[in-house]
């Protein structure tokens, strides 16, 4: 592994705090490897044998049932994917595949799970990482029950407008069909979502959106903090 990528994994909030030693040893017996566009790197009821630490790409997690498949979240570096399952030895309930040439760093979880038990700093960043993921969960739970499909979009396109700078500018890391899937939409409903939010100034150029009517976009949407910060 290059310097540069270890300072990176070192960073983030779960290993940040853990003894030297240990996060060491975690690095060494972790590999790096680097996966093409849609490839399945997880299948859904296979046992957790990794860790997954997303260095460069993007990596969709989804679920299938009875034929049917859905996309459930999409995954940015750096980050790392799926915890819960690695820490209890169970299996996977998601699958996942990587949506764009991606650096992902496999850490054994036998080892992980052994530093968990040995480094207290660990397992309460450990704790902390689990916590926020379930409080996601709840928050887009929310947003399905509560919310309209074109609330849904409204908001998704607002709070992308926040992390792209707030410049009524967009551009897609996703492609639509992906897109669709993650806000429990058909393709054909994202469509019409994006015709009816014409009104509200949403025009749609390919990849790249502009939003020309924040305002009235914020009024169709009605952000919630409990539901869309994720400081929250």
């Amino acid at each position: 592994m290059r310097i540069d990528d270890i300072e990176l994994v070192r960073g983030l909030s779960l290993f940040a705090e853990m003894e030297q030693q240990n996060f060491d040893a975690l690095m060494h017996a972790a590999y790096l490897q680097q996966f093409p566009p849609q490839l399945q790197l997880i299948n859904e009821g296979d046992p957790a044998d990794f860790l997954h630490v997303l260095i460069e790409g993007r990596v969709e997690l989804f679920g299938t049932a009875k034929g049917r498949e859905s996309a459930l979240f999409v995954m940015h570096p750096p980050s790392t994917f799926i915890l819960a399952a690695v820490l209890k030895d169970a299996v996977h309930l998601m699958s996942a595949r990587t949506l764009a040439t991606s650096r992902v760093l496999l850490i054994p979880a036998s080892n992980l799970r052994q530093a968990f038990k040995s480094d207290a700093a660990f397992a309460h960043s450990i704790l902390l990482d689990l916590a926020d993921s379930y409080r996601g969960v709840v928050k887009t739970l929310k947003g399905q029950k509560l919310r309209t499909s074109l609330e849904r979009l409204a908001n998704y396109l607002l709070l992308q407008n926040d992390i792209q700078g707030a410049m009524g500018r967009i551009d897609l890391a996703i492609d639509k069909k992906t897109l669709a899937s993650l806000l429990g939409m058909t393709p054909e409903n994202l469509s019409r979502g994006f015709s009816t939010l014409s009104a509200y100034g949403v025009s749609v150029d390919g990849p790249r959106i502009t939003l020309s009517k924040l305002e009235d976009l914020h009024q169709l949407a009605k952000p919630d903090s409990l539901i869309d910060d994720p400081a929250n």
